[in-house]
């Protein structure tokens, strides 16, 4: 007989599995001081886990945090813009 998985297993975010990174992590990955991060956790930029009074930033958020602000080059072709 299988177990059904619960209900909070069902619905968790592909984002939330994996690694869960501190603070301090998130911001020594992003180069930056702890404050950074936090301030992203306040205003909800990022998405984030309380463990008790823990907070921890799962991996694959802050790596879709870091690919959601890489801004492209523009190409062009002697000073034009393509």
């Amino acid at each position: 007989m299988t177990e059904k998985p619960t209900e909070a297993a069902v619905s968790l975010p592909e984002l939330a599995r994996g690694r869960l990174l501190t603070v301090e992590e998130a911001a020594e990955r992003l180069n930056t001081s702890p404050r950074f991060p936090r301030r992203l956790i306040e205003e909800r930029r990022i998405m984030f886990v309380h463990i008790g009074r823990n907070v921890r930033i799962p991996e694959a958020a802050l790596e879709a945090f870091i690919a959601a602000g890489v801004v492209h080059p523009i190409t062009t072709t002697r000073g034009r813009v393509a």
